[in-house]
């Protein structure tokens, strides 16, 4: 299987150096855009409850590197693009690195290509991304899923003014999720080895995975349908009678769809999908809406509210723990010169007494550097919830100082 690996990522490689070295001697003909930006993330996490299991810490301290590179030719329709991510952390499973993009991508007309590891989201609600199903979650750098591996692909795109826009995905290489260490929170009470997790498939993560989206505009109405075959990115865990975790990534077939209406203040938000498997079969949305008060007091201060209704079939298999819950929240845009934001958000379960508070803010400082504070909160989690039970201890603090070069 490494060898397999090594082939794939040096045909990867070979293409992409190839076409940087082919299109770089046409200089003269052809001007190239060179651009680079690092960003430099010191970050400190504090959970302030006392650990649930043993091994677990209270406070971590890291360090992050996000090197950007990209260069474009043939007038802009010929580019590379790299994107790298690096993190030191006191929880060793959270010290990594990863290509987060790498890829060449060619545009023609209504057509476009794009060849390496590239990061594709899809999706229009808050509090879940139920159709963003390319690409792997990064799960040691965020609870909310909201950071993505770098998935491999060969994407094609076609776009008319009629029609709307199709995708099409080849996807060769499945990437297995990553999860905390025994020092770290938000884990369960037996940390999970990377390698122990298995597949349905007997190609494992070499099976060759498709997905389709086709999105479009009607009015007031944006819609997007997608389908996805192939490893599932959530793997499938079972508790047996001695405690031991098993888990394991199901071949599924997914149907998406994501839909978003503007009328006036009122964006009305849908995401719904419908997942096919051996293992399970299930449907889940999470529908909702979202009205910004606009310039108040002429200052330009915009006040968003946020509803939005979430249901899972799974139940407490659910990974996400979020079967039949509501989330509230408020989104403050000061526009100012500092871009200050302020996301304030409450999940709350319709059937237990469950209840996921959350506060992210930013603010720039200076021309270079960039503050953020992110805190999360759970708030008597059921017992039952067989998941998120086992962060119930991990209420944490959040400080993020940025600088970029």
């Amino acid at each position: 299987m490494k060898s397999k690996r090594n082939i794939f990522f040096g045909i990867v490689s070979f293409v992409l150096l190839n076409f940087m070295t082919i299109n770089a001697q046409d200089k003269k003909e052809k001007k190239v855009v060179h651009e680079f930006e690092l960003e430099v993330a010191a970050e400190y996490s504090y959970f302030y409850n006392d650990a649930l299991f043993e091994g677990q810490k209270s406070y971590f301290p890291s360090i992050a590197f996000t090197p950007e590179y990209s260069i474009d030719w043939n007038k802009g329709r010929e580019s590379l693009n790299f994107t790298g991510f690096f993190r030191i952390d006191r929880d060793n499973r959270r010290t990594h690195g990863d290509l987060r993009e790498l890829y060449y991508q060619k545009a023609k007309g209504k057509y476009e290509l794009s060849v390496g590891l590239k990061k594709i989201y899809w999706g229009v609600t808050e509090s879940n991304h139920l159709v963003d199903i390319i690409n792997q979650t990064d799960q040691t750098e965020s609870f909310d899923g909201e950071q993505k591996l770098g998935q491999p692909m060969i994407q094609f795109t076609w776009s008319t003014d009629k029609y709307g826009t199709f995708d099409f995905f080849y996807l060769p290489f499945h990437r297995k999720r990553t999860f905390t260490g025994v020092r770290g929170r938000l884990r369960f009470p037996i940390v999970i080895e990377k390698n122990s997790v298995t597949y349905e498939s007997g190609a494992e993560e070499f099976r060759q995975d498709a997905a389709f989206r086709w999105s479009h505009y009607f009015g007031a109405f944006d819609v997007g349908l997608s389908h996805f075959y192939g490893n599932g990115r959530e793997p499938i865990f079972t508790f047996d009678s001695f405690g031991n975790i098993n888990a394991f990534y199901p071949v599924i077939n997914q149907t998406g769809l994501d839909l978003q209406a503007t009328h006036n203040a009122f964006l009305w938000k849908l995401e719904a999908i419908y997942r096919n498997a051996k293992a399970q079969d299930f449907i889940a949305l999470v529908a909702g809406l979202e009205y910004t008060f606009s310039n108040i007091d002429k200052n330009g201060l915009d006040i968003g509210l946020l509803g939005e209704y979430l249901y899972d079939e799974r139940d407490e298999l659910a990974l996400n723990s979020m079967q039949n819950d509501v989330f509230l929240g408020s989104r403050i845009a000061f526009n100012d010169t500092k871009d200050t934001s302020i996301l304030i958000g409450g999940l709350l379960d319709l059937e237990k007494s469950s209840k996921i508070f959350s506060i992210e803010a930013s603010r720039r400082v200076g021309t270079s550097w960039k503050a953020q504070l992110e805190a999360r909160i759970f708030n008597t989690i059921d017992s039952n919830e067989l998941l998120l039970f086992n962060f119930t201890e991990d209420s944490f603090l959040k400080l993020t100082v940025s600088k970029y070069f």
